[in-house]
């Protein structure tokens, strides 16, 4: 039984922060503005999965009003999430994903991202697909306000 998850987030750019996208601190003058560390690829990546199998959403499992969830490293995020899957009788097959932003220029970090999200999803780095994308100057990424993602999961029940 195959069954498929879609996730998508967005997040405010900001002065004083860090950016992190698919696990890793990218160089940029602003970063995402969150109750965790903000990384956009991994909260598409949760929902994608945690939609796949029917489990809620990021926010249900992981609530912004709890201090506990305060700054977090969203890989603990991504490996709790592959935790719930694996409780239920889930694997992963592949995960899909493209990061929609203006700057900086992500392609040259898309194969560090895919080494870190791999193994926290417990499947192997030609499993885990990431592209980048601008819009064109359009819209808010292309005003560099913000940096979304959207996500597709395939997983299967395990035998």
């Amino acid at each position: 039984m195959f069954r498929i998850g879609y996730g998508t987030d967005v997040h405010k750019l900001v002065e004083g922060r860090k950016l992190f996208l698919g696990g890793i601190e990218v160089p940029h003058t602003k970063g995402l503005l969150g109750h965790s560390d903000a990384d956009v690829l991994i909260h598409a990546i949760c929902d994608a999965l945690l939609g796949a199998a029917a489990l809620g959403d990021i926010g249900q499992h992981f609530p912004d009003t709890s201090s506990d969830f305060a700054g977090i490293d969203s890989k603990i995020l991504l490996q709790r999430v592959t935790e719930l899957l694996h409780a239920e009788g889930y694997e992963i097959v592949n995960v899909d994903a493209t990061i929609c932003a203006q700057r900086p220029k992500l392609a040259p970090h898309i194969p560090t991202m895919r080494q870190c999200l791999a193994p926290l999803m417990g499947i192997s780095v030609d499993q885990v697909s990431i592209k980048a994308t601008t819009t064109e100057n359009l819209g808010f990424e292309g005003r560099e306000e913000g940096i979304s993602a959207q996500a597709v999961a395939l997983i299967t029940k395990g035998h």
